[in-house]
């Protein structure tokens, strides 16, 4: 037996509760056990039965994910008096071992030592992960409000680009999209589908990404006023969209108030531990920090990291996101470099240790992009190695985490998808992956469009509107929208449940089934099908011939 790669803890994904009843147990094994038990009861019972020795039930375990290097076993307990104690057994032929908190060892060698049994210690209501319900129904589309709509009454203004020239683009080039225009394209985007909008930064800074932000209260004059962000989140509102903002707080902009302060003053500002700041001349005329002067996002000295370890800095900004979800009335933010920013701070709002229901909801799914992007880069992959991939990227979280993770193929940082794609058909198959995946997922601006750009600044190009208004685009993004629209249709889709079906003749075809919906992905060569249920939708699919670069997805 492969007793190395024999793992729990009684924390994190493998020990949670589910609900105010509910206990989930993960074990992680070696692909060589053959079976797996818990053995669990309350810690006191046989202090209540009066014997000298806790005994528990032995329950079987489910095989629940295979991984690449290991396979993970579940198990829901229902504890009668909310705790647990518990320690399980694994086979693996004649073999058989046991596992406790303080050893692995074969079932006689139990006494040997004394033995430390794993403890989920209760099952507190105010523990329990509960992200908004209405997250889960959520699909979202990510807007960089330069780049996305100019409104058709704003005032011309010469250090505006004109609006989709993208020859020769340059780091600072602005191109005037603003609130006012957003608010005007809700209908596209409720035609879209569409029920959530994440907006990058919105906020007074000197660059087109507002990234490096000056003063988180004035929304940036670029993008237009604290009446425009209003009305439009008031519209979005009536329209059933919620709206995310972009918040900056692991580092400002240079012309924030506390960094100039500390710029002119150093040492006697009163904001100087605002900042990581390492050295007295720490102020000088170099883009880089990498001499470690003070610390910063990335090294770019314009950047300077905020101490969010700093009470005075909590304070300040759990003042702004009061003020913001207070007078905006915003459904949710955004951390920017989320994993940086302090857990004091964050725990002060009532990935692992961010998701424990005490900080974030989710995060960003970056490991999802990536096993789906590695499917499509190498040929030579197999669909049940890709199937390990989307396992791993499910066994990092707790379930109902899951059915709210952030789930996308591509942001403002990255490539475009479509770049990545050998034709739409195939970004179709990535969308449906995604959009068939636990958790909510977001578009990038222009996805439903098929909009290319490979690095920054060629990925923030501007909407072309005068095409989309013309139709130019209008067979791609309907097939987009019937996606989508799925995701309210057959709710099997959001929950965190994913199995599959591998064939030996077609090594490439890709078939998950999640409760009563099957889901079809062909990347490898023209396969027929004659599977049973109804078509919910289909791409190259006829004749009973999924083609290569095909969807097909199904339902009873």
């Amino acid at each position: 037996m492969n007793l190395s790669a024999i793992y729990h803890r009684s924390c994190g994904s493998d020990c949670y509760a589910l609900d105010e009843n509910t206990v989930v147990l993960n074990l992680h094994t070696g692909f060589d056990v053959s079976r797996a038990y818990v053995v669990s009861e309350d810690p006191f019972l046989s202090e209540l039965e009066r014997s000298p020795r806790w005994e528990g039930k032995c329950r079987e375990m489910k095989r629940d994910l295979v991984l690449e290097r290991s396979v993970v076993w579940t198990v829901e307990l229902t504890p009668a008096y909310k705790r647990v104690q518990y320690y399980f057994i694994v086979e693996a032929g004649d073999e058989c071992f046991c596992l406790f908190e303080n050893k692995l060892c074969k079932p006689e060698e139990r006494e040997v030592i004394s033995t430390e049994y794993f403890k989920f210690p209760w099952l507190n209501p105010s523990d329990v992960i509960k992200p908004p319900s209405w997250v889960r129904d959520t699909v979202w589309y990510q807007i960089m409000p330069d780049r996305f709509c100019r409104a058709s009454d704003s005032p011309s203004d010469k250090k505006f680009r004109k609006w989709g020239d993208f020859s020769d683009p340059q780091w600072n080039d602005v191109y005037g999209g603003n609130l006012r225009g957003i608010t005007e394209r809700l209908p596209y985007l409720k035609e879209l589908g569409i029920s959530g909008v994440y907006f990058t930064p919105i906020f007074l800074s000197n660059t087109d990404h507002k990234y490096n932000t000056f003063d988180y209260y004035t929304v940036d004059p670029d993008f237009g006023t604290e009446d425009d962000l209003k009305e439009l989140v008031r519209t979005a509102h009536k329209m059933g969209i919620r709206v995310m903002l972009d918040a900056v707080f692991n580092h400002c902009g240079h012309e924030f108030f506390a960094w100039k302060d500390v710029c002119e003053k150093g040492r006697a500002s009163q904001y100087f531990d605002w900042f990581f700041i390492n050295r007295d001349d720490f102020v000088k005329d170099d883009f880089t920090t990498a001499d470690g002067r003070y610390y910063t996002f990335s090294f770019w000295s314009p950047m300077p990291k905020l101490n969010t370890n700093n009470p005075e800095v909590r304070r300040y900004f759990s003042e702004l996101c009061v003020h913001w979800a207070r007078d905006y009335d915003i459904d949710g933010i955004r951390f920017d470099v989320g994993d940086e920013v302090s857990h004091t701070f964050l725990r002060r709002f009532d990935s692992l240790r961010w998701l424990d229901g005490t900080e974030y909801d989710s995060v960003m799914n970056y490991p999802l992009p990536g096993a789906i992007g590695d499917f499509w880069r190498d040929r030579q992959m197999d669909a049940e190695t890709f199937m390990k991939r989307l396992n791993f990227c499910r066994s990092l979280y707790p379930r109902q985490v899951n059915e709210v993770m952030f789930n996308f193929l591509d942001t403002h940082d990255t490539p475009r998808v479509r770049e990545t794609c050998e034709s739409d058909d195939v970004l179709l198959q990535k969308l449906a992956l995604i959009l068939c995946f636990a958790g909510t997922p977001c578009l990038y601006y222009g996805t439903e469009i098929a909009m290319r750009g490979t690095h920054t600044p060629y990925n923030r190009s501007c909407m072309p509107w005068d095409e989309i208004d013309a139709g130019r685009f209008d067979g791609f993004k309907s097939r987009v929208a019937e996606l989508i629209a799925l995701r309210g249709r057959l709710g099997d889709l959001k929950r965190d449940e994913l199995s599959f079906e591998f064939f030996e003749k077609h090594p490439r075809l890709v078939c998950c089934k999640k409760g009563s919906v099957t889901l079809y992905i062909n990347a490898g060569d023209d396969v027929k099908l004659q599977p049973d249920g109804n078509i919910a939708f289909s791409n190259l699919y006829s004749d009973s011939k999924l083609q290569s670069g095909g969807v097909l997805i199904l339902y009873s």
